[in-house]
């Protein structure tokens, strides 16, 4: 009887799980209308200011055109250290685990195994006591069929969050290399700024020492003396600004790489000098530039995670098959008692059926937070264009403002030597002098702080373009240390060491029903 109440049970299994059937929307990925016309704007004028041969190789470890080893290795370091990128590969092993249980709705969601061991008895007024023992065993076994998709449409959702937060992880990688090379450029800049600021402000001291000369002597106004001292002062005042500015931008830099504030001994070789590089020539078509940065990626899993859940939903409103099973054996010690097996097998339905509105309701909630993600989708498209845009126009038209500085620089190099003669000769005054000196002061500092802003642009762009997360893919998430510590607190078995999808197509959620290690 027992076999062929299972046998029953195992063909009607059969059966309603071959007409299963998945309900709610399959994601497909959003369109963005003015994205495949776009042709980059700005960055062909910035690709045609100095392009170079590159590989793609290149192109995913950008920093690397400036041919700075220092620079290469703080990014590395921050890359593997930094608390930020830490928590973010935390993130992808809490979305591996939730993975595994969307992944198990599919098997019997009840099986249980119970046991009891009781003393029984009874007092009587004026009567004989009475005890026993008594004892059960029993097992018990639910499994809702996944009839209408909801815990296939589970899986795709916890399928497409894992997704979204390996993607996440990725633009966390790119957001620290872009922020190390800026607050490094930033550093050098500064850096260079205070030699110009030391340097003048030693050739200024000189004039001034001139003026006091003369002035001593007779042969020159106490205006020119004060004049060369106030311009002085104020060359030497600028210099305490710039060191402050030195020094957060290091602790700054030190903070992200995990260290107690204050400088990096790595960066005493190299003081002083700005990075310069040429910005590689673009190999991807611009709109897959875009569709391939990690920001615009997360979103896109994320709105694929919540189309499944809208299926979740939907499927709710169906009515819930389910096979049960259970099995159990009891008995005492009363003489003469029988011991006592039962068994149940057979389908349950359940059907909310009278819902007030409540699970139709639910459905639209998930419906109208799908086109919520959808718009905030094309916002972070948008966003992503325009800041290619931004990064490359101020690369071109930076380039070109450096050309013009630089001659500037030499020109005023040059009045500020003829201006100092023709004073030394007494054939100007000494206004003149101070002029030159002012003029060639701020054209120095302009130039810098150019060749800087150029060094961010660069930068920018690059980060804009979503460059620099592929070589962490090769990389393990967690140091050994975590996955030691972990492993120690709980069973994780393989899923701390298992290695991430290695760069490629743009990653889809995989097909119900198959989830991802």
């Amino acid at each position: 009887m027992v076999r062929s109440g299972l046998l029953g049970l195992a063909l009607m299994g059969a059966l309603l799980l071959g007409a299963c059937t998945t309900v709610g929307p399959d994601f497909q990925r959003p369109a963005v209308p003015w994205l495949p016309d776009w042709k980059g704007g700005s960055l062909d004028e910035a690709i045609a200011a100095g392009p170079r041969p590159a590989s793609a190789g290149q192109l995913q470890v950008w920093w690397r055109t400036f041919n700075d080893p220092v620079l290469d290795q703080l990014i590395a370091e921050a890359q593997r250290v930094n608390p930020g990128v830490r928590t973010a590969g935390m993130r992808i092993m809490e979305a591996r685990a939730q993975l595994g249980i969307a992944g198990s709705t599919l098997y019997p969601q009840v099986q249980q195994a119970t046991g009891e061991l009781l003393n029984v008895g009874t007092r009587r007024a004026g009567g004989p006591d009475s005890s026993a023992a008594s004892f059960g065993l029993g097992a018990r076994i639910s499994w809702e069929l996944d009839f209408w998709g909801k815990f296939r449409r589970s899986i795709e959702a916890a399928d497409a969050g894992y997704l979204a937060s390996i993607a996440q992880y990725d633009d966390v990688q790119v957001l620290m290399a872009a922020q190390v090379a800026g607050l490094y450029a930033a550093i050098r800049t500064t850096e260079a700024r205070l030699r110009i600021a030391r340097e003048n402000a030693a050739l200024q001291r000189r004039s001034l020492d001139i003026t006091e000369l003369l002035f001593k002597s007779g042969g020159d106004s106490e205006l020119d003396v004060q004049q060369a001292k106030a311009q002085y002062l104020g060359t030497l005042a600028t210099i305490p600004q710039l060191e402050i500015a030195l020094r957060q931008n290091q602790n700054a830099l030190s903070t992200l790489l995990a260290r107690p504030p204050g400088p990096l001994p790595a960066m005493e070789t190299g003081r002083e000098v700005i990075p310069k590089a040429e910005l590689e020539v673009i190999v991807d078509l611009p709109a897959d530039l875009l569709r391939r940065r990690p920001d615009v990626r997360a979103v896109e899993m994320q709105l694929a995670a919540q189309s499944a859940l809208i299926g979740v939903s939907t499927a709710d409103l169906y009515p819930a098959i389910s096979l049960l099973g259970s099995l159990g054996l009891s008995a005492t010690s009363v003489n003469g008692s029988p011991n006592v097996l039962s068994w149940a097998v057979g389908p349950s339905l359940v059907w909310n059926v009278f819902d007030h509105g409540r699970l139709t309701d639910t459905v639209l909630v998930q419906d109208a937070r799908f086109q919520q993600i959808y718009e905030q989708y094309q916002g972070v498209v948008l966003s992503a264009a325009r800041e290619v845009d931004d990064a490359a126009v101020s690369f071109a038209r930076t380039k070109e403002q450096i050309v013009l500085l630089a001659e500037s620089v030499k020109a005023a190099r040059r009045s500020l030597d003829i201006a100092t003669l023709q004073y030394r000769e007494g054939l100007t005054d000494f206004q003149r002098v101070l002029d030159s000196q002012r003029t060639f002061f701020s054209q120095q500092e302009l130039l810098v702080s150019n060749q800087g802003s150029l060094a961010q642009s660069l930068i920018a762009l690059y980060k804009a373009m979503g460059g620099g997360w592929e070589e962490a893919r090769s990389r393990p998430v967690l140091d050994d240390a975590t996955r030691e510590t972990m492993g120690l607190r709980s069973d994780w078995k393989d899923l701390l060491a298992a290695p991430l999808p290695a760069p490629g197509p743009d990653a889809t959620p995989t097909s119900a029903g198959t989830p991802r290690p």
